[in-house]
C-alpha cells in the first residue's frame, strides 16, 4: 500500500489550501486515516483524522474550526481542506492510515498508524 500526498505550496496568511493523499496497491480498508504535520526539530504533531467507515472525525486544537478532514472510499483518497492558515501552519503535512492488522497506539500519535505518505511541504507567509 502506498499513500501519495500532494496539495501542498506556498500561500500568504488566511489563505486555503487543500491536501489531497491517495491510496494505492493492493485492496486497502483502513480503519482510519490521518493528517500529521512535523517542523525541522519538533515531533509529528497530529492534525486531524477520520473514521473510515462512519466519517467521524477528530481534530487538534489548533486545526478545529479552520481545517477539514474528509474522505473519498471510492477514490480511496482523504483530503484536508485548510483555511484560515497562518505562518505557524507552516510545516510539511503526512498523511497515514492504520490499517485493521494494527492495534497499538493512539489515533492521535504517530504510532497509531502503520502506513505514511512522504509529506507534502505546506509554507505560510507572514
Amino acid at each position: 500500500v502506498q499513500l501519495q500526498a500532494s496539495g501542498g505550496g506556498l500561500v500568504q496568511t488566511g489563505g486555503s489550501l487543500r491536501l489531497n493523499c491517495a491510496a494505492s496497491g493492493r485492496t486497502f480498508t483502513p480503519v482510519v486515516m490521518g493528517w500529521f504535520r512535523q517542523t525541522p526539530g519538533k515531533e509529528r504533531e497530529f492534525v486531524a483524522a477520520i473514521y473510515w467507515g462512519d466519517g467521524v472525525t477528530s481534530y487538534s486544537g489548533s486545526a478545529r474550526g479552520r481545517f477539514t478532514i474528509s474522505k473519498d472510499n471510492v477514490q480511496n483518497a482523504v483530503y484536508l481542506e485548510m483555511n484560515s492558515l497562518k505562518p505557524e501552519d507552516t510545516a510539511v503535512y503526512y498523511c497515514a492510515a492504520r490499517s485493521p492488522l494494527h492495534t497499538s497506539g493512539y489515533l492521535t500519535g504517530p504510532r497509531g498508524y502503520d502506513y505514511w505518505g512522504q509529506g507534502t511541504l505546506v509554507t505560510v507567509s507572514s
